[in-house]
């Protein structure tokens, strides 16, 4: 069965632009840090969906989730970032991109992004948008809730604006039950309330939710080794069982 869902993972590329190359100091444990690290095993359904829309470009070099009026320095975690969430360094000294750089890359590669994505939802046959995330455990000092722990899975709907709160409601119990958690391990609406892509694009014309999952999921042991950076394959895939089982559970129930 092909569930009627667009799935977005605007943060789970790796690449640089070849345009960056030259101009980028960021190491790759932190490069790792920044990104939503293996999302798109995690989420990608492949044919289970009616479409996925994936960047292979990392965050840290064009962000797909921030309005395009997200500049720097005015706006320091925008679409151009000269550093981390935690605060690392991404370019060498005087190698930030300037305004033409800037504007070249939104063109290259962010405006083709959002195409796809206003593409996708003039299909009529959608029901549903997910943009799919992974969180650090706690807050990270760039956050407003720095420091604090988060929950296994938080649903952003906007407090209702993109997505009704009933249907999320109902998403949150199928994750529970695909992802054989409790009720107090999935909160809504925080600590995301959805970022650009949901409230750009919710409920205009579909409903749109914003989903985050805790890293301890996976980039814990006795799966991950932070040393290496690698991951047991196996619970990748066991945790993509899970995301089908929850989608399942949302169409069938």
């Amino acid at each position: 069965m092909t569930f009627p869902v667009l799935i977005c993972i605007p943060h789970g590329g790796t690449k640089v632009p070849i345009e960056l190359k030259e101009r980028v100091i960021i190491s790759d444990k932190d490069l790792f840090d920044d990104n939503d690290s293996f999302t798109k095993e995690i989420y990608d359904l492949s044919s289970g969906v009616t479409q996925i829309i994936y960047s292979d470009y990392a965050r840290a070099f064009i962000d797909m989730n921030r309005n395009i009026d997200d500049l720097p320095p005015k706006v320091p975690d925008g679409i151009i970032k000269s550093t981390t969430c935690y605060q690392r360094p991404i370019y060498k000294e005087g190698k930030e991109p300037d305004i033409q750089l800037t504007k070249n890359l939104i063109e290259k590669y962010y405006k083709p992004y959002h195409n796809k994505i206003k593409d996708a939802i003039s299909k009529r046959s959608l029901k549903i948008a997910l943009d799919c995330h992974s969180m650090a455990a706690t807050g990270p000092s760039i956050s407003p809730d720095v420091g604090r722990k988060r929950p296994v899975i938080c649903l952003g709907n906007c407090f209702g604006k993109s997505c009704p709160r009933d249907m999320t409601e109902k998403l949150a119990r199928c994750f529970e039950k695909g992802f054989k958690l409790s009720p107090e391990e999935i909160l809504l609406n925080d600590p995301f309330t959805g970022k650009y892509t949901t409230k750009k694009y919710g409920n205009k014309p579909i409903p749109w939710v914003h989903v985050e999952l805790n890293r301890k999921l996976f980039l814990d042991e006795p799966w991950f080794d932070r040393n290496s950076l690698s991951i047991d394959r196996t619970r990748l895939f066991e945790l993509n069982s899970m995301f089908a089982e929850t989608l399942r559970l949302y169409f069938e129930s």
